[in-house]
C-alpha cells in the first residue's frame, strides 16, 4: 500500500504539469488562429508565461508544440514568431499539397464505392449548410464550418483506401489551417463554395481528371493570396472569400 501511495504521489505533479502544458497549448494555438497575433509577430516566452500565469517552462513546451502544428516559427535566435505572409514554407506545404492531394484524389475517385459516394454527398451538404462565419467567433471561419471543410476534403479522398496517404493528408492540412484563414482575407471576391460543389460533382460523376484538376486549382488559389501581390488582410471582418 506504501509502495502504490509513494507512486501515486510522484506521478501526481507530472500529470498536473501536463494538463497545464495542455491548456497553455490550446490556449496560445487559438489566440494564433483567432488572428490576436499578428503575421510575424514574436511569441516572446517571457512575456506569455506572465500573462498565463505558468512557468518559462510550460510556455516552451507549448510553443514547440505550436511550432510542430505549423503555426509558427522557431527562430534561429532561440526565440518563436508567428510565420509571415509570405513566408517560403506556405509555399512549399502549398506545393507538396499540389502534387499530393489532386494524384490521392484520382485514386479515390477510381477506388471509391458507394459507401465512399454517400459519405461525400452527406460531407458536402454539411459544409454547404454550416456558417462559414458566426459573429461570437470574430473574423475568421468559425470552428464549425473548418471541421466541416477538413472532413469533406478528407473524405474526397478517403476512397483511395490507403491509411499512409491519408496521415499524410492530415499533417499537410493542419499545416496549413492558418494560411487558409490569412488567404480567405486578401482575396474575399473568391467563390470557395462553388469550387467544393464542382469537387463534389466530379468526384461523384468519376470524372476523375476534371476532379483532380479542379482540387490543383483550388489549392493553388489559397497559395497565391499569400504572397506579397495581395493586399494585406482587412480587420472589419467583412470578406469572407477563400478557403482550401
Amino acid at each position: 500500500m506504501l509502495m502504490v501511495m509513494t507512486q501515486t504521489a510522484a506521478s501526481t505533479p507530472s500529470a498536473g504539469k501536463q494538463m497545464l502544458s495542455e491548456q497553455v497549448y490550446t490556449r496560445l494555438r487559438d489566440a494564433i488562429m483567432r488572428g490576436d497575433h499578428a503575421p510575424g509577430e514574436a511569441l516572446k516566452p517571457q512575456e506569455l508565461a506572465r500573462e498565463q500565469g505558468v512557468s518559462l517552462a510550460v510556455v516552451r513546451e507549448a510553443l514547440v508544440r505550436v511550432v510542430g502544428d505549423g503555426l509558427a516559427d522557431r527562430l534561429h535566435n532561440r526565440g518563436f514568431a508567428v510565420p509571415a505572409f509570405s513566408d517560403r514554407r506556405w509555399q512549399e506545404i502549398a506545393e507538396a499539397r499540389r502534387t499530393v492531394e489532386p494524384v490521392v484524389l484520382r485514386m479515390s475517385v477510381e477506388r471509391g464505392d458507394l459507401d465512399w459516394e454517400a459519405r461525400v454527398r452527406a460531407a458536402h451538404h454539411r459544409l454547404a449548410r454550416t456558417p462559414a462565419y458566426v459573429a461570437e467567433e470574430g473574423r475568421h471561419y468559425s470552428s464549425a464550418w473548418s471541421e466541416a471543410h477538413r472532413v469533406f476534403h478528407r473524405t474526397l479522398l478517403e476512397g483511395c483506401g490507403n491509411p499512409v496517404l491519408l496521415e499524410t493528408f492530415d499533417r499537410m492540412w493542419t499545416a496549413s489551417e492558418l494560411a487558409r484563414r490569412w488567404s480567405a482575407h486578401r482575396n474575399p471576391d473568391r467563390d470557395g463554395a462553388d469550387e467544393h460543389r464542382r469537387l463534389e460533382e466530379a468526384a461523384l460523376a468519376r470524372d476523375a481528371d476534371t476532379a483532380a484538376a479542379v482540387l490543383a486549382q483550388h489549392l493553388g488559389l489559397t497559395a497565391s493570396a499569400l504572397t506579397d501581390d495581395h493586399p494585406e488582410p482587412r480587420g472589419d471582418g467583412t470578406s469572407h472569400g477563400t478557403r482550401a
